[in-house]
C-alpha cells in the first residue's frame, strides 16, 4: 500500500486545519458551478480565507478572488499561487456522500481540490510568511480558457515575479509530483474551413465543383502536416472532429465545412501548424476548383514552465518529500491549461500532483466517476507554499 503522508507534511497542519481543508473541498464539490457562474463558490472561498485569518481579499475577473498575504519585506516582487474554481457540465456518478447537488454539473477536473489546496497554501504562508508578499489567486473560467486573460486584464498580478499552480493527476500516486521545466501542456487552437464550390444535381457531377470531394481530400491530406512538416521530436496534433455538408443524397451542395483542433507544445510549432493548415486548405481548394474560407480561433497557448521556477518547485518537493517524489510525464500532455497565459508573461511552474492510491479505482479527469485522494490536499498545499517561499527569497535576493 502507498504509505501515509510523511511528517514533513502532516506536521505543518493542526487537526482543525486539516478538517477545515477537507470540509472546504467537500463543500465546493457538493455545490459545483460552471465557468463565469461561480458566485457561491466565490463566497465560500472568501469565507474560508477569512476563517484562516486572511483579510485582504479582493475580487478579480468577476467571480474570482485574490488574497494578499504580507511578507516580511514590504517591497520587491510578489509571488502568486493559483487555484482554479470552475466545474464541468458532467453528471456525477461517484456515489460520494458529498456528491454534486447540481444536476449535470460536477467538479470532474479537480478544481475543488485546486481551490482548496490554494487556500491551504495561503494558510501555511500566513503562519510562516515569505520574504515578500504572496497572493492566493482563485481563478474562474479555466475550462473555457477565459479566466486567466481576465485576471491579467484586471491587473490582479501586477508586481508578481513568479507564479505556481498544480493539477490533480490520477496517473501518479499521492506523494509524487511532476515539476519539470519546459512544455507541460499544449496550445488549444481550433479551426473551421468552408470549401465553396458550385452545386448541382448528384447525377450530373460534371456540371458542378463538388466541395465535398475537396473537403474529403483536405481531411486526408491534413494528416501529413504532423507526419511530414513538423519536427518528429516535437509533439503535435491536428484532429478534424466536425464535418457538415449537404441536405439531400442526390444534391451536390454549394459548400462543405470541417472543423477541428490544433495542439502544439511550443510557440514555434504552434505557428507552423496553423500556417500549414491555412496553406493546405487553399491549395486543396484550388486543385478541386473551389475556394476556401479559413478561420483559426486562438485558444490557450502552450504552457511552458520556466527553468528557475521549476527548480524552485523541485527544491520544495525534495525538501518535503525527497528525491524519489519527483516524476516526469510519460507522454507529452496535449491537453490545454489557461495557466499558460500567466507563464507567457511571468516566470512560473505548473505541477502535476499525484492523487491515486493503491486499492482505489482509477478514473481520469472529465469522467463522471473521478474521485481523487484527499491526502493530496495537504501535500499540494505544502509544496505550493514552499515553492512560493523559495521563489520569493530568490527574487528579493536578486532585486
Amino acid at each position: 500500500m502507498t504509505p501515509a503522508l510523511p511528517e514533513s507534511i502532516t506536521s505543518q497542519f493542526t487537526d482543525a486545519e486539516r478538517t477545515l481543508l477537507i470540509e472546504l473541498r467537500r463543500s465546493l464539490h457538493r455545490r459545483p458551478e460552471l465557468s463565469w457562474k461561480e458566485s457561491q463558490t466565490q463566497a465560500r472561498l472568501r469565507e474560508a480565507l477569512l476563517d484562516i485569518g486572511i483579510t485582504d481579499i479582493r475580487e478579480t475577473a468577476s467571480t474570482g478572488l485574490v488574497a494578499h498575504i504580507p511578507g516580511r519585506s514590504v517591497s520587491g516582487p510578489a509571488v502568486a499561487i493559483r487555484g482554479d474554481i470552475d466545474a464541468l457540465p458532467i453528471q456525477e456518478e461517484t456515489g460520494l456522500p458529498f456528491t454534486s447537488m447540481h444536476a449535470g454539473v460536477m467538479h470532474a477536473c479537480g478544481h475543488d481540490m485546486h481551490a482548496a489546496w490554494a487556500v491551504g497554501a495561503g494558510l501555511l504562508i500566513a503562519k510562516q510568511p515569505a520574504v515578500g508578499e504572496v497572493r492566493v489567486l482563485l481563478q474562474p473560467a479555466e475550462e473555457l480558457g477565459e479566466g486567466a486573460p481576465r485576471v491579467l486584464t484586471d491587473g490582479a498580478l501586477e508586481g508578481v515575479g513568479a507564479i505556481f499552480g498544480g493539477h490533480v493527476d490520477w496517473r501518479f500516486e499521492v506523494g509524487q509530483v511532476v515539476a519539470t521545466p519546459g512544455p507541460l501542456a499544449a496550445s488549444t487552437d481550433t479551426f473551421e474551413i468552408t470549401f465553396h464550390g458550385k452545386g448541382g444535381h448528384g447525377a450530373r457531377p460534371q456540371d458542378t465543383h463538388d466541395p465535398i470531394v475537396g473537403m474529403a481530400a483536405f481531411v486526408s491530406d491534413v494528416q501529413t502536416i504532423v507526419s511530414r512538416r513538423l519536427d518528429p521530436a516535437l509533439p503535435g496534433v491536428v484532429t478534424v472532429g466536425m464535418l457538415h455538408a449537404g441536405s439531400a443524397p442526390n444534391v451536390i451542395p454549394e459548400t462543405a465545412t470541417c472543423g477541428g483542433t490544433i495542439r502544439a507544445t511550443t510557440p514555434e510549432s504552434r505557428a507552423l501548424l496553423v500556417a500549414e493548415i491555412e496553406r493546405l486548405a487553399h491549395a486543396v481548394a484550388a486543385a478541386h476548383r473551389l475556394t476556401a474560407t479559413v478561420q483559426v480561433t486562438q485558444g490557450t497557448p502552450p504552457l511552458m514552465n520556466s527553468p528557475r521556477a521549476a527548480e524552485w518547485a523541485q527544491d520544495a518537493v525534495r525538501e518535503l518529500l525527497g528525491d524519489d517524489a519527483l516524476r516526469k510525464l510519460p507522454l507529452a500532455n496535449m491537453g490545454g491549461e489557461d495557466f499558460a497565459f500567466y507563464t507567457e508573461r511571468i516566470e512560473g511552474c505548473f505541477m502535476r500532483i499525484g492523487t491515486w492510491r493503491e486499492g482505489r479505482e482509477r478514473h481520469g479527469v472529465h469522467t463522471p466517476r473521478f474521485n481523487p485522494d484527499e491526502d493530496s490536499l495537504l501535500l499540494a498545499s505544502a509544496v505550493l507554499a514552499e515553492s512560493a517561499r523559495r521563489a520569493s527569497a530568490a527574487l528579493h535576493s536578486a532585486a
